[in-house]
This record gives structure tokens, C-alpha cells and sequence, in this order.
């Protein structure tokens, strides 16, 4: 009677054995760790660093990045992340069909590419609107917020990340009709089905801060949506610096007014 227990014992562990994951399976230990959707949202949000969200890293040395086929572009040499390039190209192929053409005219900015843009117009050699800044707009303040209307500030821009493009214009005349209104209203109806949002819809009550509509910018979901639940839970405005006029970000609370100020559907 004990023997045909114990056989049985045996014969049941054995059963169990067969159903456990191989051990011997090898394993890329170097490979991205894709976020399960049962993470919780600090979890998710360790999955980047914030020198990645202020975008203090290179593009073209990040393994997670790769160069836009210049056939998809406005100009060589862009770069952005590999999934939400992959993303694109499902969704440029799929408008293709419907006689739409989507080409990419900005995409990853790092820090230094930003501070460029940001620093020439505030000490006036870039003019905005015409005006020499630096003259006309003494204010730190004042002469930030009228900077922004135009560009972000460095270390806020989603153009950091690699998950952010413009495509087709960067004019808001552009879109109001013929082709471009054709591309905005695919866009709009198509484009969160390849995980594409965009994070500047027109302002007003729901959206009552940051940058006014952009109907050109496209943000891939699935990756920014961690990176914007990272700079809600440990961005702050006095980590933005390293630049001109950086002094203005606490004033502005450029964090949350800008960084965290999207569209809802987008977070």
C-alpha cells in the first residue's frame, strides 16, 4: 500500500514538472523590458530616468532610437524611438490607402538642440514676431511666456522623449482645408489606433493651460504617457536650468502648465 502511494506521489510531481517554464530557455539579459500593463505607475515610470525626460542624452547613441528614412521626412538626419516609429509607419502606410500622405518635418530634440532654438531667441539673435526680445521684453518673465507661445522651454519639450513628431505643417492655416483639413480630420479619427495622440488640442475650460493647438503634433502613447506620469511625480521647475532665462520656469510653473498641461486623453 505504501509503495503505490509513493508511485503515485511520483507520478503527480512529475505531471506538475512538465507544466513549469523551462530553465534551460535562454534569455537576452540585455533586451528592453516591456511594461505589462498590471505595473503600477511608479513601476512604470523607473523604467526611464529623468536626464531622459529633460532630454540630456543623444539620440543617436540610444539604443532605443533609430534614423528616419529620409523618404518619410522633410530632411535627413532625424531621429526618434524605434516603437513609435514602427507605430508610424503602420499608420502612414494605412493613410497611403486612403490617399493621405504623412511625412514627418520634426521629431527627437535633444536638451543642447532645444537650448539652441530657446537661447537665440532670448538674447535677441532670433527674431519673434519681428521683435529683438532681449529689448522689447526686458521681463524674464514676460519674455519666457512669449517665447513658449512659439517653442518650449528646454528640458520640457516631449520632443525629448523620441515619441513626439509634427507632420506636414507646422501652419495652423494649414489644416483648415483642402489637403491639410483632409489630413487633420484622418488624423483625428485614425490615428489612436497606431497609439498616436495629439497632446495639444485647442484650449479652454478642459485645457486651460500650455501651448496653444497643435494640429501637426503627434504624440506615440504608449511610451509618453509614462514619461508625463514621470514629470508629474518628480519633475519639478527648479530641475529646469542650464539655459537663459531658466530663472523664468519657477515663475511660470512651467512644470505644470506646460509639461503636465495636454490634452487629457493623452495622459
Amino acid at each position: 500500500m505504501k509503495r503505490s502511494i509513493n508511485r503515485l506521489a511520483t507520478i503527480v510531481l512529475l505531471l506538475v514538472g512538465c507544466n513549469q517554464p523551462s530553465s534551460s530557455v535562454p534569455t537576452d539579459s540585455n533586451a528592453p523590458k516591456p511594461l505589462s500593463v498590471n505595473q503600477t505607475s511608479s513601476e512604470k515610470v523607473d523604467s526611464f530616468s529623468l536626464d531622459y525626460i529633460i532630454g540630456k542624452f543623444d539620440p543617436t547613441k540610444h539604443p532605443d532610437f533609430i534614423v528616419i528614412e529620409k523618404k518619410y521626412a522633410s530632411r535627413e538626419g532625424m531621429y526618434m524611438r524605434k516603437d513609435a516609429y514602427d507605430a508610424f509607419l503602420k499608420m502612414k502606410n494605412a493613410a497611403k490607402e486612403d490617399g493621405i500622405d504623412l511625412k514627418i518635418l520634426s521629431a527627437a530634440r535633444p536638451f543642447d538642440h532645444q537650448k539652441s532654438i530657446w537661447e537665440a531667441k532670448w538674447n535677441g539673435t532670433r527674431k519673434v514676431d519681428g521683435q529683438d526680445l532681449s529689448k522689447t521684453l526686458p521681463d524674464a518673465e514676460k519674455r519666457a511666456y512669449k517665447i513658449l507661445t512659439y517653442s518650449s522651454m528646454p528640458g520640457t519639450s516631449r520632443h525629448h522623449w523620441g515619441t513626439d513628431i509634427d507632420l506636414n505643417s507646422l501652419e495652423p492655416d494649414f489644416f483648415k482645408k483642402g489637403k491639410g483639413r483632409e489630413i487633420y480630420e484622418w488624423l483625428s479619427t485614425n490615428a489612436g489606433n497606431y497609439g498616436y495622440c495629439q497632446p495639444y488640442s485647442p484650449k479652454g475650460n478642459i485645457r486651460p493651460d500650455g501651448y496653444n493647438e497643435e494640429k501637426w503634433h503627434w504624440s506615440y502613447m504608449p511610451v509618453s504617457e509614462n514619461l508625463t506620469q514621470l514629470a508629474k511625480e518628480k519633475l519639478t521647475n527648479e530641475m529646469i536650468s542650464g539655459f537663459q532665462g531658466a530663472e523664468a520656469a519657477t515663475k511660470i510653473d512651467v512644470v505644470s502648465k506646460y509639461v503636465l498641461g495636454i490634452n487629457h486623453e493623452c495622459k
